[in-house]
């Protein structure tokens, strides 16, 4: 084998590696909400609520939010929550243009299990990464920081951090 052959099959070595590499520390990486930027905030008013009969359930905590807070998450979202519990939160964003109501399809509870410093939701007005920091319907082995994006209506797992994970 000449040298010039060497040089090139260690430099793809080289290469390859370091793609593997990378590739690992990105899957490792904890998401930031910069990752997951809105550029642009609504600022005007609130549309009326568009519910829908399992909504209707939650109309007079869903009209407040909508009355009371501006958009607080994504750019044109009014994020709300409300206990179901003890250390339980349970909630929706309305979509301040069109008065839309989406729901994460799961209560969060037990934050403080997970570190006290911790806030149960974490989210921005200029961000579709929404964080949940518990267990999940107070489902047992699920205790963590859950990373969801919010997108085409729904929200989509991103990432976990399970408790056990962390220590």
């Amino acid at each position: 084998m000449n040298a010039l052959n060497l040089t090139v099959k260690l430099a793809l070595v080289v290469l390859v590696s370091a793609t593997f590499a990378g590739s690992a520390a990105a899957q490792n990486r904890i998401p930031q909400f910069r990752d997951y930027s809105i550029s642009e905030a609504y600022i005007g008013k609130t549309a009326p609520l568009a519910l829908t009969r399992d909504d209707r359930m939650f109309k007079t905590r869903l009209a407040w939010a909508a009355n009371n807070q501006r958009p607080n998450f994504a750019g044109h979202y009014i994020l709300t929550s409300w206990g179901c519990g003890t250390t339980c939160l349970m909630g929706a964003i309305i979509d301040a243009k069109t008065g839309k109501v989406y729901w994460w399809n799961f209560s969060i509870c037990c934050w403080s299990d997970v570190d006290d410093k911790f806030h149960p939701i974490e989210f921005r007005l200029n961000s579709k990464l929404i964080v949940f920091s518990g267990a999940r319907n107070e489902k047992d082995g699920d205790a963590g920081v859950h990373f969801y994006k919010f997108e085409n209506g729904r929200f989509v797992h991103v990432r976990s951090v399970l408790k056990e994970n962390q220590e």
